[in-house]
């Protein structure tokens, strides 16, 4: 196995990523046509979420002209990178030190494996797997690497303390990450965005980018079997806030030339009718309701149309949906839902009241959770919790519920030390999935209340509760998830920030008690077009198809699944950055003259 050298970038690897773009520059001089009179651009770069805004300042820092297109007003630029809680995935960083966390790439890269479990021709160069393989040893070796000192090069900074996210729960060789690696950006999605908008808007600035804000793309054009350009429909203009649906009314049609394009146009989370479609059988029946991650433009739609263009689509099965999602009081989008990111304290039901085992409890195992709750034939669960155990251990995904971390507010940041924060307090008053109570059997009765039924039985809920409570009083236990919060009290971050003191669930000084009555919340999709590592797409041949990259959820953060079944979490944004950079470089190399 390779181990990265002193810039974190294995030999191996830098000459295959290097190979990858002279193969492209290659390509480019026998099948596309050079920058000219009959051009209107050197590349054209389709969403201008983050995996785009990277790879169109990538090209632009190259010197090429490039046309960034997407079908949402300006305000939405940055896409859904901007909503993100700015989680980032790296390996032996200098906030893992700081925690006294020992990291490695061997470590990561183990891990990585156990949890993506690649089983579709990773050997083939035809399997779906192929190229996601690849992908994902040369991310886990960039976030091992460079990954931290180039984004520190251009400002942005991480909050010190090392989040935990997704512990696994099995063996060392299974799914989950060994150690806290889920850094949060200062200043969350807007921060990791900033630097890259930046850059976009000076080469604008330059005239080396134009922006085609409302133009919705429905076709990519080839010609003699290479992309030659996209033609589409012009929206009508917008004022829609960002993360709000915009108007799809038509009022002209455009086309535009370019000897590249580039796709970065995310994934289908907001298209329920998609997921559904494309739900795996492993996972049992897709849920009825389900809560809505992100804005109502990610729609897949790109996906169909570059398919068409030669492009192929793996791994179609393989997404990402979290199972504590609420229904936001104060919706931005369509079914707006919001993501609790819990510590590890709050005891999970199902929605008859049936305990959860290992390794369904809180942060550990996101998929096997989902699949607990799809087979229990209900789409939603409970969390059983306490207002000590919300106060340290809950947190909300989404920049905007977070205003401490997105606006760098440090005294904001410091009342979490004493108080519960004010996004928290304001989902429990005023959210319709919270039942808060003095007792236990007002506790259940609310529950049933909220849901309609009779599903949960008082005497049943209190005698799993007393047990579990009966398991702390020894500093040993064979309660799997009491083992699991003394785990996290002896790593430095969590004892400081994400888990409350071990207490009584029934303990009336820990109280009111709560249950949070938890959604299914859609968010990435873990496959897509199949690329190269030069961000190539790939056609069901294995070879790329002249002139068309992808990068970022559409590509699946990297060959068609970079993540294969699961994710470590913090690797979303990351894979954004990390495809884009790549795509964006070789395109460049491919439009060279």
């Amino acid at each position: 196995m390779d181990t990265p050298e002193a810039d974190g970038i294995t030999r191996r690897h830098a000459l295959t990523a290097a190979g990858g773009v002279l193969a492209g520059a290659t390509l480019a001089a026998q099948a596309l046509p050079a920058y000219g009179a009959t051009q209107d651009a050197d590349a054209i770069v389709v969403g201008h979420g983050l995996a785009g805004l990277v790879a169109t300042a990538e090209l632009a820092a190259a010197g090429r002209k490039v046309l960034l297109l997407d079908q949402e007003p300006e305000a939405s630029i940055g896409g859904q990178a901007f909503w993100s809680f700015g989680g980032l995935f790296f390996v032996n960083s200098d906030e893992q030190r700081l925690m006294g966390v020992k990291d490695t790439y061997d470590l990561a890269w183990q891990d990585w494996q156990g949890t993506a479990g690649f089983d579709r021709g990773v050997d083939d160069p035809k399997g779906q797997d192929h190229w996601a393989y690849r992908w994902a040893k040369a991310y886990v070796e960039f976030a091992s690497g460079e990954k931290r000192s180039w984004l520190s090069g251009l400002g942005v900074q991480w909050f010190p303390i090392v989040g935990w996210a997704e512990r696994g729960g099995g063996l060392a060789t299974g799914h989950g990450n060994s150690v806290p690696r889920f850094h949060v950006t200062w200043g969350t999605g807007p921060a990791v965005v900033e630097p890259f908008e930046k850059k976009v808007r000076a080469a604008v600035a330059a005239h080396k980018v134009s922006f085609r804000f409302r133009h919705r793309v429905d076709e990519i054009v080839t010609t003699g079997g290479a992309v030659t350009g996209v033609r589409g429909a012009v929206l009508e203009p917008s004022g829609a806030a960002r993360g709000k649906p915009s108007s799809r009314s038509v009022v002209g049609e455009f086309e535009l030339r370019a000897p590249v394009v580039v796709v970065t146009s995310g994934g289908i989370g907001a298209n329920h009718d998609l997921v559904r479609q494309n739900w795996p059988a492993r996972m049992g029946t897709p849920p009825k309701f389900m809560v809505t991650g992100v804005p109502a433009h990610v729609d897949g739609r790109m996906l169909g149309i570059t398919e068409k263009a030669g492009g192929r689509i793996v791994n179609p099965d393989r997404m990402w949906h979290y199972t504590e999602g609420l229904r936001n009081y104060d919706p931005i989008w369509p079914g707006h839902g919001i993501r609790i990111l819990p510590g590890p304290s709050s005891m999970w039901f199902d929605a008859t009241g049936r305990r959860f085992d290992a390794p369904d409890l809180p942060g550990y195992d996101t998929l096997h959770t989902l699949k607990t709750i799809t087979g229990s034939g209900y789409d939603y669960s409970w969390f059983v919790t306490t207002q000590k155990i919300i106060a340290k251990e809950f947190a909300l995904s989404g920049s905007e519920q977070n205003p401490d971390l997105t606006d760098k507010n440090v005294w904001q940041l410091l009342t979490r030390i004493w108080q519960t924060p004010e996004p928290i307090e304001r989902f429990k008053n005023k959210g319709e999935d919270f039942v808060v109570a003095s007792t236990l059997t007002d506790l259940v009765a609310g529950m049933n209340k909220l849901t309609g039924t009779s599903l949960i039985d008082l005497a049943d809920m209190k005698r799993q509760i007393e047990a579990r409570d009966r398991e702390i009083d020894n500093p040993y236990t064979k309660d799997v998830q009491v083992m699991g919060i003394r785990n996290a009290l002896n790593y430095t971050g969590d004892s400081l920030s994400r888990t409350a003191a071990v207490h009584r669930i029934l303990d009336s000084g820990a109280g009111p008690l709560i249950a949070v009555r938890l959604n299914v919340l859609t968010r990435k999709t873990l496959g897509g077009l199949q690329t190269d590592l030069s961000g190539r797409v790939l056609d069901a041949a294995g070879s790329p198809v002249p002139g068309l990259y992808a990068a970022g959820e559409v590509a699946g953060f990297g060959g068609g699944g970079m993540h294969g079944y699961r994710s470590l979490e913090g690797t979303f944004l990351g894979g954004c950055l990390f495809s884009g950079r790549q795509a964006g470089r070789a395109a460049a190399a491919a439009t060279a003259t």
